[in-house]
């Protein structure tokens, strides 16, 4: 949601007006004025105290309304600001709170954006203070997957759940929980297996009308390099015309963390780097809901001015809702096979915050004969939060009714637009199953529906 022209009477209630954001005003120094951002989360969370919508969304807000019931005055005027950092610490920015319980987002007169607040104050703490080492460091996805792939297994021992004294060893110097399943690496990248371009089939609905860019994501780039493959052999079986296209991370764990100058860099970049691609007639196709998150909303609220950027974000499509769209607009090649035993998609937070619709769950559905079963509930996983000792007891409370709702759903295999949030909620299922069951399969919903057409 981009900033957008308000109504001419932005204090009546119950406006039918589209909500939209507000472009972050970051290169303004009283952004970064602590005072400032401690009156703003003031006014938010006394409006937020008032609301209490959003009490069962994450451990913020319950956070914040114990604070204020356990206080001396039961208000807001109880509470010491310094304990404002508690409310702060619990958010994953899954945008959930501004996307669909708030009533008071823009253009209501209250101007009420939760997330944005939330990150400004990471930005400012920031400033004053520095950042958090161990989680820049792991924020450093590029890097640290370039420098695991000549080692990669040695690198995956290493963080194996089973090994239990490194994992002991690794909590205790770096505060990374030794409970939390780990991303592996692998020795061939997604840019490696797609380094010569697979041809498009002639035969396909949409040859010689769609051409795709495949900006493959850190994550899937080293950590899960399947998707890729997956996509490009979906879409090639279309007819689409494919090439891989991944220049560097999209920076969210630097927004998570409140560097957003270093995410306007990255943007800057990457929006320069396929730009090109663009204007030759592609498409650009994420293939996690982060990444296509940032690209198509968060950027342009970073570099509002940017055209490169703007054009980028107005090309840019997720995997499954491209899929959809080509269905749409040219029909499915042939030879679809229903999955066995049925899938569970988890409806990831920031695939919902994209305001697309479920489109995993429509291409899922395009398979004839397919069982799709979704659940719409925070994983609770949000990057670093899920891994490190200090939040990751916050992520399995709030994933624990998500990973229940999975468990019920008795499927035999649970995918997800974020396959970080799949690895968690499937950790977790896997941990309050009896003995001897098998738990469900893990995988991204383009690699069901490649596995679907036998191309995996």
């Amino acid at each position: 949601m981009t900033k957008a022209a308000a109504p001419s009477d932005p204090r009546r209630e119950g406006s039918l007006d589209a909500p939209f954001r507000h472009a972050l005003a970051w290169r303004d120094p009283e952004f970064y004025d602590m005072a400032a951002v401690e009156a703003e989360m003031e006014r938010v969370f006394d409006i937020c105290h008032g609301c209490r919508r959003c009490f069962n969304l994450c451990d913020s807000f319950p956070r914040l309304f114990d604070l204020i019931d356990n206080g001396p005055t039961g208000e807001l005027d109880g509470v010491d600001k310094a304990d404002y950092a508690q409310v702060a610490d619990a958010c994953t920015l899954c945008d959930m709170c501004f996307m669909t319980k708030c009533p008071y987002v823009p253009p209501h007169e209250f101007n009420l954006d939760f997330p944005h607040v939330i990150l400004r104050q990471r930005a400012a703490r920031r400033k004053a203070e520095g950042g958090d080492f161990v989680r820049e460091q792991l924020g450093e996805t590029d890097r640290n997957g370039k420098l695991a792939k000549p080692i990669a297994g040695l690198a995956n021992w290493a963080t194996s759940l089973s090994n239990t004294p490194v994992r002991a060893l690794m909590e205790q110097v770096t505060g990374v929980d030794r409970n939390a399943e780990l991303p592996l690496f692998h020795g061939k990248t997604a840019g490696d297996l797609l380094r010569k371009p697979v041809a498009p089939d002639p035969a396909g609905p949409a040859f010689g009308l769609r051409k795709a860019a495949i900006y493959a994501t850190c994550f899937v780039d080293y950590n899960a390099p399947d998707t890729a493959v997956a996509a490009v052999a979906v879409l090639a079986r279309q007819g689409v015309e494919t090439r891989f296209a991944y220049p560097e991370c999209c920076g969210m764990p630097q927004l998570e963390a409140g560097d957003i100058a270093e995410v306007a860099r990255r943007a800057e970049r990457v929006s320069a780097e396929l730009l090109p691609l663009i204007d030759q007639g592609h498409d650009i196709i994420t293939l996690t809901a982060s990444c296509g998150l940032m690209m198509k909303f968060e950027w342009p609220l970073i570099l509002p001015e940017n055209e490169a950027v703007r054009r980028l974000a107005a090309a840019t499509r997720d995997i499954s809702q491209y899929v959809v769209e080509i269905n749409k607009a040219h029909g499915l090649a042939p030879g679809l096979a229903a999955p066995e035993g049925g899938v569970t998609l988890h409806q990831a937070c920031h695939s919902r915050a994209q305001n697309m619709g479920a489109m995993s769950a429509q291409m899922l559905r395009l398979i004839p004969g397919a069982k799709v079963d979704v659940v719409e509930r925070c994983s609770g996983h949000g990057g670093t939060f899920g891994v490190m000792k200090a939040t990751r007891p916050m992520a399995v409370k709030v994933g624990k009714p998500a990973a229940k709702q999975v468990a019920a759903k008795g499927n035999a295999t649970l995918c997800s637009d974020c396959p970080l949030a799949c690895k968690h909620l499937g950790h977790l299922v896997q941990a309050d199953l009896p003995a001897g069951t098998k738990p469900p399969r893990e995988a991204h919903p383009i690699e069901v529906f490649a596995r679907a057409y036998g191309l995996l």
